[in-house]
């Protein structure tokens, strides 16, 4: 029984030296002057800037190409089945210009990265990453008034324009009406 105490101990000694993760991380010195999009007012934790910029996204607009290979994976992973083909249901409407975690097409790949607190799974990891940026762009596309206007039968959204970099000129979301936080700095926690 002595011999192994001291190997139980040696494991459990590395296990929690495993643990532990450096000191955590310091929060931005100052914002970026660059126009971007907000991120999100519910995502968690200081470590990272309030202002989203991928350079990927370049790649999605004014592409064709990903916005109807978008509009096939959407009907392929069932994402009609809660925003029932961008109109809503049990999800929220994806035609409209209210975005609850922003609009661009940074904020909507994280949304589904990511997924969102009651009912928007997480699609990280489960679905190549281009494959999501396509379906992102499908999913901005749906509200551009080119889209809108394409519809001619029961099924929205089937005939999908290109997302134009310009429809993305803006943070991405809005404060609610007669709020006093504007969302766009940090504040610090008690010392």
């Amino acid at each position: 029984m002595c011999s192994r105490f001291p190997i139980e101990l040696l494991f459990y000694g590395a296990l929690l030296a495993g643990c532990y993760k450096g000191p955590p991380p310091a929060l931005p010195s100052e914002q970026s002057d660059r126009q971007g999009a907000i991120g999100s007012t519910l995502a968690p934790g200081i470590d990272h800037s309030l202002v989203v910029h991928d350079p990927r996204v370049a790649a999605y607009y004014d592409n064709a190409e990903a916005v109807n290979t978008g509009r096939i994976l959407f009907g392929q992973f069932n994402c009609s089945g809660c925003h029932a083909n961008g109109g809503g249901g049990m999800g929220p409407d994806l035609m409209d210009d209210e975005w609850i975690y922003g609009g661009r097409l940074e904020q909507i790949h994280q949304t589904i990265v990511d997924g969102r607190p009651n009912g928007m799974p997480a699609w990280g990891g489960k679905i190549p990453d281009q494959q999501i940026w396509q379906i992102a762009a499908y999913v901005r596309s749906m509200s551009l008034p080119q889209t809108l206007a394409a519809q001619t039968g029961p099924t929205p959204s089937q005939s999908p324009a290109p997302v134009p970099a310009a429809a993305d000129q803006h943070n991405g979301w809005s404060p609610p009406p007669q709020t006093t936080n504007d969302y766009t700095t940090t504040t610090g926690g008690p010392d």
